[in-house]
């Protein structure tokens, strides 16, 4: 298969780049592309000027380039992976719209072990509907966001069978805790790449669950694997957990 890399000269874009470079990769790099490309580097400034086609378009970049991505893969009828954070409503509204007309692959984290992560914790609130949930992360002290995206994905997957629940980052000053709480608190340290761990907790029993990267490798190895499934899908909205099931 041929993949498009968007937001190519980032941090994961790079490692993709280089992934699919590789001569024992089955799949290969049609062209990356990254707001920062300069005349010479081997690659394009903008998505418009990829004229091949490709099976997958793999987006690292940033959740402004939404627009641009959903007019060139709707133009193009080329499958697309969003692997970015942040998006705004209006940005969201395009992407679902997108998804009428071809496949769309979305999520706040690559990872498969994520994925099974955020079904036990459903599965477990569900289960234990007077527990107590708390999510703590882990991050690098260069990460701009808190709380990730990752902790919002996990904390909305458990609000689905916890409708009445209200997030609560960081806790301070006088109270008591509400139960409708699902408390999300955010470190930042060194080099940590990503710590992810939800407790569910009553007067009688906790359940801890949690996920820890070792290698940015994991994210390469879950988008490379949501590409492929995605590159023969019909027009629609798929995310971890349809590849997982």
């Amino acid at each position: 298969m041929k993949f498009i890399v968007n937001g190519a000269k980032g941090r994961m874009g790079t490692q993709i780049v280089a992934q699919l470079n590789l001569e024992e990769c089955p799949h290969e790099l049609l062209a990356g592309v990254d707001i920062s490309a300069k005349e010479g580097d081997g690659f394009f400034s903008k998505l418009s000027d990829v004229t091949e086609n490709a099976d997958c378009i793999i987006d690292f970049s940033h959740h402004s380039a939404t627009r641009e991505i959903c007019e060139y893969a709707k133009k193009t009828k080329t499958p697309v992976l969003f692997a970015t954070t942040g998006q705004t409503e209006d940005e969201l509204e395009l992407i679902k719209d997108c998804a009428h007309f071809i496949p769309v692959f979305m999520s706040a984290n690559m990872s498969v072990g994520i994925a099974f992560l955020a079904k036990f914790a459903k599965e477990a609130a569900f289960s234990m509907p007077d527990a107590d949930i708390e999510i703590i992360e882990r991050h690098h002290n260069k990460k701009l966001d808190a709380p990730s995206g990752t902790a919002l994905l996990l904390a909305n997957e458990i609000k689905k069978v916890r409708t009445d629940s209200e997030f609560v980052c960081g806790r301070s000053g006088m109270g008591k805790r509400q139960k409708n709480e699902i408390g999300i608190h955010a470190i930042r340290t060194g080099s940590t790449i990503g710590v992810h761990e939800i407790v569910i907790s009553t007067d009688t029993e906790t359940i801890t669950l949690k996920h820890e990267a070792h290698t940015r490798k994991l994210f390469e190895e879950g988008a490379i694997a949501a590409a492929e499934y995605i590159a023969n899908m019909p027009s629609g909205f798929y995310t971890m957990y349809d590849l997982i099931n």
